[in-house]
């Protein structure tokens, strides 16, 4: 069936399409029908949030329309009759409303069901269908966040010919929420503060899924040396009994699965994850030279033989930091990064930017607390980029904070867990959401906590604590897999006295802040050692060459001393411009280097991925 108008048509992906286009921003493929209501919705503003009172959901005047996906900013401008873009001071709530058609299904609903699936939107999120309040399939009246996915199965009973669908979006300046670069009550906008960003910012699409059926996302841990994958699925069950889960694993570009598995089942309603092995002794291992990726097609098997499928793709690799390197499937890499802050760059314009990346000849990109549409994910897994992932953070460090830091992490950890791009991740940037990270043994506990958890959870990752400086230390134990440091200065000879008195083991009067907190810690080259984010040449805080060929001399000059010290790997600040951060080296609309291409590899000097001195 071809895609259709989105805001009327219904789409279906063809299972017989070895490889659909994926339409959705997610990573996990259903061969189902869906119908996308991105376009114009009614809209209006509630400034004094009386709409749940007076029950906007049963019916309103809307005073106006504005187009989903899209931001609150831009929408408020737009009734304001603003050219421009205009931010809000404490609170703003809007609503949203639609009409669409009764979805056609060609299995009955004994068997199937229409679930609403929104992209992103928040940070707090509520949804009626005709009237009807939705909970979310975790079970939510009110959904909480605003950078991953959430559900909702619509009740046959509620659904008309023609229904309504309204929602209701609300956002503070509420620094205790995960709001990364995005101003709020503590850091204004200005400098290194972003405009806030938030609302409709994501697609939202209905589509038909099974009654039973496996949940659109998969973990994947692969243990390099046996060839052995770790499978996490999750199942939705509303009909309790036997099933089959098989998975079948497909080589690139082949039809004749390579391998297939089944797995016996007894299922009780409800949500479960559950973790079985794969062998493919034969597969090759993914890496940045050779981003060989496997198609993973997992169905869920009822006892009349009905299969409910999702498929995904997947690269068998391994991370480790081992001494004073990290290790890429047992060999030595240096991390050539660059940092990455996407800001409200489209899809399109984000794609663009991977692959200028790619042609600085970054094998890393650091995702600077941001959350990103997960088809990116799909595209550095195409690539060869390694990503480096990070929660957004919270503002102040509360107990509160603590709890939304957690359960943001844990939401997005759910989702990104198939990618073998996906190599680190930051719980904290700079302590920010983590300021009394020196004097507060909660907000240590806290870290070591999560730290501990995702090592445990996810293996396939490497983790870092606080990156930047303020590294918590227990007995003399690092709880970072990195040792990171933000070193910035325009000058090559306060450069490479930087760099020589961090080598040596000097953790204090490098950075802005120590680099460890806690209990004493002497670093002796037992952990990798990453200058996490460098350069900012142009930005006026920081200073150094602003333009052109300048820049690029500059840049090659610093890269070349750091190789000259034991350090694992290094992140330039930044690839585009984003507000007042004016050192990128990518043009953002287009994606066009300002700077020449391969400046920032250093491996082809070293190819064995240490430094030549070792």
């Amino acid at each position: 069936m071809e895609l259709k108008h989105p805001n009327t048509g219904l789409s279906a992906s063809q299972p017989e399409v070895a490889e659909p286009v994926n339409q959705l921003p997610r990573a996990v493929l259903r061969p189902n029908d869906y119908l996308l209501l991105d376009g114009e919705w009614r809209f209006s503003l509630d400034p004094d949030d009386r709409g749940m009172e007076e029950r906007w959901c049963l019916g309103h005047s809307f005073e106006g329309t504005a187009h989903w996906p899209g931001s609150i900013e831009a929408h408020l401008a737009q009734a304001k009759g603003q050219a421009g873009v205009t931010g809000w001071n404490d609170k703003v709530v809007a609503w949203y409303e639609r009409d669409f058609p009764a979805p056609t299904r060609t299995e009955t609903s004994t068997r199937s069901m229409i679930q609403l699936t929104f992209g992103a939107c928040g940070y707090e999120t509520r949804v009626w269908l005709n009237g009807h309040p939705l909970r979310t399939i975790e079970d939510e009246e009110v959904h909480f966040g605003e950078y991953t996915s959430f559900s909702y199965e619509l009740p046959e009973e509620c659904l008309r010919p023609t229904n309504r669908l309204t929602v209701r979006i609300a956002d503070t300046m509420d620094a205790e929420i995960p709001r990364g670069k995005q101003e709020s009550h503590v850091y204004k906008r200005g400098g290194i503060w972003y405009q806030t960003y938030t609302g409709a910012v994501r697609s939202v699409w209905l589509e038909t899924v099974e009654r039973n059926r496996l949940r659109s996302r998969a973990g994947v841990v692969s243990i390099v040396e046996d060839r052995l994958v770790r499978f996490s699925l999750t199942t939705r069950i509303h009909d309790p009994g036997d099933y089959v889960l098989r998975l079948q694993a497909f080589a690139p570009g082949s039809t004749s699965p390579l391998r297939t598995s089944d797995y016996p089942l007894r299922l009780a309603a409800g949500q479960k994850q559950q973790r079985v092995v794969l062998d493919l002794d034969d597969a090759q291992l993914w890496s940045p030279e050779n981003p060989v990726r496997y198609k993973l097609v997992a169905q869920l098997i009822d006892q009349e033989g009905y299969a409910a499928q999702i498929e995904t793709h997947f690269g068998l690799r391994k991370i480790e930091a081992r001494g004073r390197y990290v290790y890429l499937n047992n060999e030595p890499v240096y991390l050539d990064g660059i940092l990455y802050q996407p800001g409200t760059a489209t899809f399109e314009e984000m794609q663009r930017h991977m692959r200028a990346m790619k042609a600085l000849g970054c094998n890393l990109v650091r995702v600077h607390i941001a959350g990103i549409d997960p088809r990116i994910y799909n595209l550095a897994d195409e690539l060869g980029l390694l990503l480096w992932v990070e929660v957004p953070s919270p503002h102040v460090s509360t107990a509160r904070s603590r709890e939304n830091h957690r359960a943001e992490l844990l939401r997005m950890v759910a989702l990104i867990g198939t990618h073998p791009s996906v190599v680190i991740w930051s719980l904290y940037n700079e302590d920010w959401g983590a300021q009394d990270i020196a004097t507060n043994p909660d907000t240590r506990r806290y870290i070591m906590d999560m730290y501990h958890y995702m090592q445990l959870a996810h293996p396939q990752f490497l983790v870092v604590g606080n990156d930047g400086w303020q590294h918590v230390s227990f007995e003399g134990r690092l709880k970072s897999d990195l040792l990171t440091a933000h070193l910035y200065t325009p000058d090559p000879e306060r450069w490479r006295e930087l760099l020589t008195r961090i080598s040596a083991g000097k953790l204090t009067d490098v950075a802005v802040l120590p680099l460890v907190v806690g209990d004493p810690f002497f670093y002796r080259k037992q952990v990798p050692l990453v200058i996490s984010e460098w350069g900012g040449f142009g930005f006026a805080d920081y200073g150094g060459p602003h333009e052109g060929s300048e820049r690029a001399e500059r840049i090659r000059l610093f890269k070349h001393e750091l190789r000259q010290h034991p350090i694992a790997g290094d992140i330039y600040t930044q690839a585009t411009n984003i507000e007042d951060e004016r050192n990128g080296l990518i043009d953002p609309p287009t994606g066009e280097l300002t700077v020449p291409e391969n400046l920032l590899n250093s491996r082809d000097f070293y190819p064995s991925g240490v430094r030549k001195a070792d």
